[in-house]
């Protein structure tokens, strides 16, 4: 089924120009630049504490970055994020999602109807009337993309977002992620998951320290990490 809103101009690139993070003094994210271009869905990885859901709150824009500067090279794209832990309303899934259609000035005749189809989807048509927040947390997850699809996101961010699910549940986030990528979504998200990495990266950023310490086409990646944290980190080592 089409995304309920026009397909969008090409993706602008994402231009991160020396950016770094501090928090009451501590860095957290050293002076880094990266370029993401074209439609590729792109994996953040990285040990716990590397700096991994900063990166992507900067690309986003949901945080501004101490230094450097983060900016799109063309128009600002329409963009969607799915956090580890949906932000869900306390009305139904149908109503969540009208919502949405409400803020983006979709006429009221047509928000339903609409809602309806992004239920349909992502497998959720049974559960409209049933209140967000009882949902399973697959079922979240995929109310969350739902809300998503509505915007036709030129750009989706997912921040660990199968972490902590049963493998039922990521297949269908999995899924989601591809019929969005399908669409013409540019996709990035974070993951500790290796196997899923090798299922659905293009090319992975890898992260160590609040540094970025490769950039590279997937295959290159898990087959011959340049760095020494890399390679240890798809052995299943401890990186310290």
């Amino acid at each position: 089924m089409n995304a309920p809103f026009p397909t969008q101009a090409p993706i602008a690139d994402l231009q991160l120009d020396n950016v770094s993070f501090q928090h009451r003094g501590q860095p957290l994210l050293a002076p880094t630049s990266l370029t993401l271009s074209g439609c590729q869905r792109t994996v953040i990885m990285g040990p716990n504490g590397a700096g991994k859901s900063l990166l992507m709150r900067l690309a986003h824009g949901l945080l501004a970055p101490t230094s450097g500067s983060v900016r799109w090279q063309g128009a600002t794209p329409i963009q969607a994020m799915v956090f580890q832990r949906p932000v869900l309303l306390r009305r139904s899934a149908l109503d969540n999602l009208t919502y949405v259609l409400g803020i983006h000035k979709v006429p009221r005749a047509q928000r339903k109807a609409r809602a309806f189809q992004a239920l349909a989807t992502f497998g959720l048509t049974a559960l409209a009337h049933r209140p967000a927040r009882v949902l399973s947390g697959g079922e979240q997850q995929r109310l969350a993309l739902a809300r998503a699809w509505l915007l036709n996101p030129d750009v989706l961010f997912l921040d660990e977002a199968t972490s902590a699910l049963d493998p039922a549940a990521i297949k269908a986030v999995e899924d989601a992620v591809l019929k969005f990528h399908a669409s013409g979504t540019r996709i990035v998200m974070t993951t500790h998951d290796l196997h899923q990495a090798k299922r659905l990266a293009d090319d992975v950023v890898f992260l160590h320290n609040g540094q970025i310490r490769e950039h590279s086409p997937a295959d290159t990646f898990f087959s011959t990490p340049h760095s020494s944290e890399g390679r240890a980190f798809i052995q299943g080592e401890l990186v310290w």
